[in-house]
């Protein structure tokens, strides 16, 4: 062919232009907006939610350990609002905390998110301003990222358990988000609870067959008990991160608001169903409508493929950071520091806080802790009050600290108990400035937040 003036025009273009110049492909959109959705059951209308794409939860986002994930987010809400990758170990800039990590998006913007997710696991998504008003009304997604080796299962089930407080017949959303009993208690709690957007959703299986639940909790403040009914079953993640050995399920074990377990099920039943155990006995979550086969006991499953995670070499070594878990009813505390000014509990309980952290209410302008990067840090969460709370660190896991020494799984989110004290221990090896706080997201509204520096 023979070399026109255009051609040669175009090629030298083509040689002069770096890659950032070419025109860039729009990233797929998660529009936060009002929706409706069908909740409660029988006769009951429809419930007007908020949710990414309309629908709570939003739309599943799957990829591979490794692969890039980009969202633009377009907030069609009357709010502010940003996205949190819960879990993720990603750049600060992508975290989505308003006021540390990003503006806020104000209603009819948008934000670009582009990240790499380096661990397989089970994560989620969620809203991150005005957070017990926005995950609430539904703003709320799963997020998974498969591994290269995937254990052999017949289904794989992304389940996000979750709560709702609906009025009792218009099943319309109770808009009582910021009222002071649910700020100074256990935070709001639901009169429905759903998977995945659903009450009491069923799925047919065989007898003999394996399942994977990728359980998330959701909820604003609920602490789930979760039992299992014609399912045999072992936890082979939490948080994301794999566990090694594998631990057999025995009986209820605890999920707390954030967090996340992985289990893989074998249909043992006739009838099989996943339960809420309440203190009156067990009620279904999901049921699996059991439907031929037989019941074939396979082995236990292989531990998952290990994410690379940092050594906590000689934690006991590590100063020790100790953060005081104050406030709430019951708990006489007579003054915390909002700002930098000092107030009597009644001043903040008359603005709607009621929580501090080492006597701080909200994040105060020093961090923390100030780390280097690379440290190994060493945290006593010491509970003074008279409530749980789901402690979380952003852009880090961690692990418990045990009585001997040894160190328990890795975790993003902690229930601390009432008057619990517990150390955990994490290498600070993502720069930035990463917020730290009670995921019972009443708790967080109303004061328990604070942030932790990596240089």
């Amino acid at each position: 062919m023979p070399l026109t003036r255009r051609a040669l025009l175009g090629s030298f273009a083509a040689a002069a232009l770096p890659p950032r110049f070419a025109l860039a492909t729009p990233l797929p959109l998660l529009q936060a907006r009002p929706g409706r959705q069908k909740l409660a059951p029988g006769d009951f209308p429809e419930t007007e939610i908020w949710g990414y794409d309309g629908t709570a939860p939003g739309p599943l986002i799957r990829v591979a350990q490794g692969e890039r994930i980009q969202r633009r987010l377009v907030n069609d809400l009357p709010q502010a609002t940003a996205v949190h990758w819960h879990g993720i170990r990603i750049d600060n800039a992508m975290d989505g905390v308003p006021h540390l990590t990003q503006a806020a998006v104000e209603p009819g913007q948008g934000f670009d998110y582009d990240f790499v997710a380096p661990d397989a696991g089970t994560y989620w998504y969620h809203a991150h301003n005005r957070s017990n008003e926005q995950v609430a009304r539904g703003l709320h997604g799963m997020l998974i990222v498969d591994e290269s080796d995937r254990p052999d299962v017949d289904h794989d089930l992304p389940l996000a358990i979750d709560d709702w407080r609906l009025e009792g017949e218009t099943a319309a959303l109770s808009g009582d988000f910021d009222n002071m009993h649910d700020l100074s208690h256990e935070g709001r709690l639901g009169n429905l609870l759903t998977v995945n957007g659903q009450f009491d959703p069923s799925l047919t299986v065989a007898r003999g067959e394996r399942l994977r639940l990728r359980l998330a909790n959701v909820a604003n403040s609920r602490v789930f008990e979760i039992g299992l009914n014609g399912l045999e079953g072992w936890l082979v993640a939490l948080d994301g991160m794999p566990l090694d050995p594998v631990v057999p399920v025995t009986g209820a074990f605890s999920l707390a608001p954030a967090q996340r377990a992985d289990l893989i099920v074998d249909v043992t039943g006739e009838a099989a169903d996943l339960l809420s155990i309440e203190p009156d006995g067990g009620y279904g979550l999901m049921r699996f409508a059991v439907a031929g086969g037989s019941a074939t006991r396979r082995p236990a499953p292989a531990p998952l493929p290990p994410n690379a995670m940092p050594e906590i070499a000689n934690p006991a070594a590590a100063p020790l950071h100790t953060m005081r878990l104050m406030g709430g009813m019951m708990s006489g505390m007579a003054e915390a520091t909002l700002g930098t000014t000092t107030m009597p509990a009644r001043e903040l309980a008359q603005l709607g806080k009621f929580w501090a952290l080492n006597g701080q209410v909200d994040m105060a302008h020093e961090p923390f802790i100030d780390a280097a990067r690379g440290e190994t840090l060493r945290i006593a969460f010491v509970n003074d009050t008279m409530f749980a709370h789901g402690m979380h660190t952003h852009g880090h896991h961690f692990r418990a600290i045990g009585g001997d020494g040894t160190l328990g799984p890795w975790r993003d989110t902690l229930l601390v108990q009432r008057g619990e004290s517990v150390q955990v221990a994490m290498v600070a090896d993502n720069p930035g400035n990463w917020m730290l706080h009670c995921h019972m997201l009443e708790h967080a509204a109303a004061g328990m937040m604070s942030w932790f520096r990596v240089a």
